[in-house]
């Protein structure tokens, strides 16, 4: 018996191929991303399971409040002192590069014409992109050379690394806050000034906050600048920016560089407690971030 079976529609042949071949593509894209994902969180894991396998046993009480001592024999010293130089070296430089970030980026977004807005940001994107050691070559030869290291210069150094990041992220979230919000303002007879002051930024206070966070747990890290223009400390506590402090990333140089396998396992110690102190700063960053979104929907 003949079948009765109309033949496919060559047209219908062929846009079900092509069906069946995107199908076939979103889902290989599909596994791809999720591979992807997958090894960038495990790679992530393996450093920092790495990192506290190697320098867990050495953190201790005595470890976060004896002074750093590269030079001293055996386990003996720990990193306060470095902790309190960090902590001052990151203070100064976020005094310096968040207001700064913060009026480029209020400046770019409400009142720079589009000509200076789009050259204004490929500025910071080229300084963002410069590397972090020339940075600290620059700095000293503008700051140490002919004088001695000192904490100031640091600062300065972390400042130029951060103040990019402090202005992109403000710029970013500044263009998010929706143009009904400050027509509003606008509308009550407010000038441009007075709304962005009263409106805009408060309304995007949390994403700027967020992009602030996100560039000191930048400059936490930061250790070639520094290896230039803070690096030749006395292993005491120190708090006067005029003279150099230690930090963390030197210091986790230093211990590394020692041919005392002591001092290996307070480099891992060390490193562990700066991935702890960034992560912690990565998750306020992150709930900054979900409640700007949240204030945005309802701006909305």
């Amino acid at each position: 018996m003949e079948s009765t079976r109309k033949p496919e529609h060559p047209l219908l042949a062929a846009r079900s191929g092509n069906l069946r071949r995107r199908r076939a593509a979103n889902r290989g894209m599909e596994i791809s991303a999720w591979v992807a994902a997958v090894l960038a969180v495990g790679v992530l894991a393996l450093v920092i399971a790495s990192v506290a396998v190697k320098g867990i046993g050495s953190i201790s009480l005595d470890f976060l409040t004896k002074n750093a001592d590269p030079n001293a024999l055996g386990s003996t010293g720990g990193i306060g002192n470095a902790l309190v130089g960090t902590g001052i070296l990151v203070g100064l430089a976020t005094l310096m590069a968040v207001p700064v970030g913060i009026l480029v980026a209020i400046y770019t977004n409400e009142f720079a014409s589009a000509r200076s807005r789009n050259t204004i940001r490929y500025f910071l994107d080229l300084l963002n992109g410069v590397p972090t050691i020339v940075t600290g070559i620059f700095i000293f030869g503008l700051l140490v050379a002919g004088h001695q290291q000192s904490g100031f210069a640091g600062s300065v150094a972390l400042a130029v690394v951060m103040l990019p990041l402090v202005a992109r992220s403000c710029q970013e979230v500044l263009a998010l806050v929706p143009e009904t919000t400050k027509e509003a303002g606008l509308a009550l007879g407010a000038s441009r000034w007075r709304t962005t002051v009263s409106v805009v930024v408060p309304t995007a206070l949390s994403g700027m906050i967020t992009g602030a966070l996100l560039a000191v747990a930048r400059a936490l890290g930061e250790t070639a600048p520094l290896l230039f223009v803070s690096s030749i400390f006395a292993p005491t506590l120190a708090s006067d920016p005029s003279q150099p402090l230690p930090s963390v990333p030197v210091v986790i140089f230093q211990f590394s560089e020692s041919p005392e396998p002591a001092k290996h396992d307070q480099a891992w110690a060390a490193a562990l407690v700066l991935i702890a102190v960034v992560l912690l700063i990565s998750i306020v960053a992150r709930i900054l971030s979900a409640r700007m979104r949240r204030r945005l929907g309802a701006a909305r």
